[in-house]
């Protein structure tokens, strides 16, 4: 009788892993939100792109680079998510499938995510750093300051992430479990 319980909670713990798939179904329509923003950027800065100066022209396309990489964060936390915490996905040997498909462990996960996450603060502070004037205000300043500031912090969170994950596996580099 016991062991019955025992097989139909565990039975439970098991199957509710499908509670995420919401989630991830979410995010692939983030996905298409964001490609709707891109879209609309894009077709902003194209009839604008004669008029504009440099920096602007610069910035607008910062701005597109870095929808791009929030469009593959989200790719890539939908696919080792799903794979990592719900069920494989069976692509078989399809030619588009990604080499790192199947491959990313929740740690790799972590350092690829941390690192997107760089990437993106890094792109929000060229952004600033283009748009600096001339005589920049003790208040632009102050706001580059603090964009650099957490921008450091990101690079050191990623840094001791990475720092951890080596430590933890002993050295040895992320792999599938």
């Amino acid at each position: 009788m016991l062991d019955k319980i025992e097989g139909t909670l565990e039975a439970v713990i098991f199957n509710s892993r499908w509670l995420l798939a919401p989630f991830f179904v979410g995010l692939i329509i983030s996905i298409g939100l964001l490609l709707t923003k891109f879209t609309q950027e894009l077709f902003h800065l194209a009839p604008h792109v004669l008029s504009l100066s440099e920096g602007e022209v610069v910035i607008a396309i910062l701005t597109l680079v870095d929808m791009a990489l929030v469009g593959s964060l989200l790719l890539m936390i939908i696919f080792s998510g799903y794979e990592i915490f719900v069920s494989k996905i069976d692509v078989k040997d399809h030619v588009d499938k990604p080499d790192w498909m199947g491959k990313v462990g929740f740690s790799g996960l972590k350092l690829k995510v941390i690192g997107a996450i760089v990437a993106i603060s890094a792109i929000e502070l060229l952004k600033t750093f283009v748009n600096i004037p001339e005589t920049p205000t003790e208040a632009d300043m102050d706001v580059l300051l603090w964009k650099v500031i957490i921008h450091m912090a990101f690079v050191l969170s990623g840094v001791l992430f990475a720092l951890m994950d080596r430590i933890s596996s002993g050295g040895s580099s992320d792999k599938p479990h």
